[in-house]
């Protein structure tokens, strides 16, 4: 069995230039892909990721996955925090009053409604 192998985006974009002008020679995709060490779905992939992209359009894609990765990350532990702090406010001060509070409130209520009647 064989390792697997990672390719950088620069030699996959190398690799995709190569394979295309062995195409457009007359090769077949299969010897195209047997040349190059790869498969034919890996060919597939590759072409519909970095089709058409020079070298340092692929760094600049690799640099902007990297950073999106870091701040979805950031993000995540920003909402983790978030989401401790409002259970530890929720749990230290109950903002619901007691049903006690909530009659006299009511009843509060209802006779400011009845002063602003009678004036």
């Amino acid at each position: 069995m064989t390792r697997r192998r990672r390719h950088t985006p620069e030699q996959i974009i190398r690799k995709l230039a190569e394979g295309n002008k062995l195409l457009s020679a007359g090769t077949e995709l299969n010897e195209v892909c047997r040349h190059l060490e790869i498969a034919e779905s890996t060919w597939n992939r590759w072409l519909a990721q970095y089709g058409g992209m020079k070298a340092n359009d692929a760094r600049r894609l690799k640099e902007l996955e990297t950073e999106n990765a870091r701040l979805k990350k950031l993000v995540a532990e920003a909402s983790s925090t978030r989401r401790c702090s409002r259970s530890w406010l929720r749990e230290t001060f109950n903002p619901e009053p007691s049903p006690l509070c909530r009659s006299d409130a009511a009843a509060a209520v209802r006779g400011l409604r009845a002063s602003k009647r009678a004036s």
